[in-house]
């Protein structure tokens, strides 16, 4: 199984990250816009229906009475889609026969609001996605497409461990792609619920696919969200980057690994990747580090992070000392700290949680022949409960150091927050939530 790591949601990305890596298992990272448990694809009898209950989110359209109304109207919503698709050069005929008996996946509404209890901790995540059955199947795949690989490398400047990672997290390399029908899912999306807007482009979207019959409607299956194929591309995604990687005609990124390679190394590079430069390093903090400067926004040369203190954790010297980076430490001060470069902010734009884009770095390294990562991470933290991220929340807006709405959610709002609280009782300001910081803030 893979899994869901949302810290972070925009664009593209949202749905990106709540589908191929959120079916399967779900709800590591807390975020604002928490990954759902895995359901059965409906239609079999076998999926769970819908609750009939209101959406966590208190959104009006997620209350259960907007989604019943919403239901019992969309073979007309669907309808008036039409002139849409019309304007996107989908024949009335291919409008027809795409859209033919479709009804709502109400089950659906349910994964879009869920708001899962527990998480995982950062080194759980690593534990189950970079393992050795995935890394001895990573080799095979780099192997067998190897011309493929070698293709997309020379024409896009995109390392294929990089790619061959996304594969495997993905999807586990085929093996785990989702099974409900994209046109259904982005139907009911469009049609009932929050994010009704998004989701109409992304149908109409999926209708220009098959409309232009780069797949047909078998192959575009996938996730509740939409996203589908190996590298889990999103109806939207596959029109800005999916290619012919082999001038047969056809894009198809389903089961052509010519154009799923292609097609995920023009995604990486058209986001920005930079051939040749890694997505980062492991670095050892000093003690008695600023933790302040582990932000985004802080970005400095390596030879400037060295002159703070910073090394790497295999005692080797940085290849290139004046490349920017910025400060990541994802376990706070008792774990390892990463310098990340630009290519790491590429991972982030095809799913935005800087747990799924360390996953990906470390795991295409690791196909690369790297060693694991040097330093231990702090596996006694228990990780805190939603009831008890609400509590931390609340408590730390109680002493006037957070400002946003409580939603049990360690976002960047929330870390900053606690680092001024840390800050305030004189130990590292690491924005890391743990069992200790909320006792401390309970007063106890």
């Amino acid at each position: 199984m893979i899994i869901a790591a949302v810290l972070l949601v925009s664009t593209q990305a949202f749905a990106q990250s709540q589908s191929g890596l959120a079916d399967l298992l779900g709800n590591l990272f807390p975020g604002p816009n928490p990954s759902p448990p895995p359901a059965a694809a409906t239609g079999d009898g076998s999926a769970p229906p819908w609750s009939g209950e209101d959406g966590a989110s208190g959104h009006p359209l997620m209350t259960a009475s907007a989604i019943r109304q919403a239901a019992a109207n969309f073979d007309n919503c669907v309808a008036s889609m039409w002139p849409d698709a019309a304007r996107r050069n989908v024949t009335r005929e291919n409008f027809e026969r795409f859209t033919a008996g479709l009804t709502p996946d109400l089950r659906i509404m349910d994964l879009l609001d869920s708001q899962p209890e527990f998480t995982k901790a950062i080194w759980d995540y690593l534990d189950i996605l970079v393992n050795d059955n995935r890394l001895a199947k990573g080799r095979e795949i780099l192997a067998k497409y190897k011309a493929q690989f070698d293709a997309a490398e020379k024409a896009y400047g995109v390392d294929r461990y990089a790619i061959a990672a996304i594969w495997g997290i993905e999807s586990n390399y085929s093996t785990q792609m989702g099974d409900r029908s994209v046109v259904q899912s982005t139907a009911t999306l469009a049609c009932i619920g929050r994010r009704q807007a998004y989701f109409k482009d992304e149908f109409l979207s999926a209708l220009e696919i098959l409309n232009r019959g780069d797949l047909r409607p078998e192959q575009l299956r996938g996730s509740w969200a939409g996203a589908f194929g190996p590298t889990q591309f999103m109806p939207t995604a596959f029109k800005r980057y999916a290619v012919d990687g082999d001038g047969d005609g056809r894009r198809d990124v389903v089961d052509n690994p010519a154009d799923l390679i292609a097609s995920t190394a023009n995604n990486l590079k058209k986001d920005g990747w930079q051939t040749g430069q890694s997505w980062g390093y492991e670095v050892v903090v000093p003690k008695d580090f600023n933790y302040m400067m582990a932000d985004r926004a802080k970005a400095m040369t390596l030879a400037q992070w060295q002159q703070l203190g910073l090394r790497r954790a295999n005692n080797q010297p940085f290849p290139r000392s004046t490349d920017k980076a910025y400060l990541v430490a994802p376990a706070g001060a008792e774990g390892p700290g990463f310098l990340m470069m630009q290519n790491f902010r590429v991972i982030m734009k095809y799913n935005p949680a800087e747990a799924y884009a360390l996953a990906i770095g470390h795991f295409a390294d690791r196909l690369r022949g790297g060693p694991p990562f040097v330093q231990p991470w702090p596996r006694q933290e228990r990780v805190l409960s939603r009831a008890e991220r609400l509590e931390l929340q609340q408590l730390l807006a109680q002493r006037g150091f957070y400002r946003g709405t409580p939603d049990g959610q360690i976002g960047g709002q929330t870390r900053e927050a606690l680092r001024g609280f840390q800050a305030s009782i004189g130990t590292p300001a690491d924005g890391f939530a743990t069992s200790d910081m909320l006792e401390r803030l309970r007063g106890r």
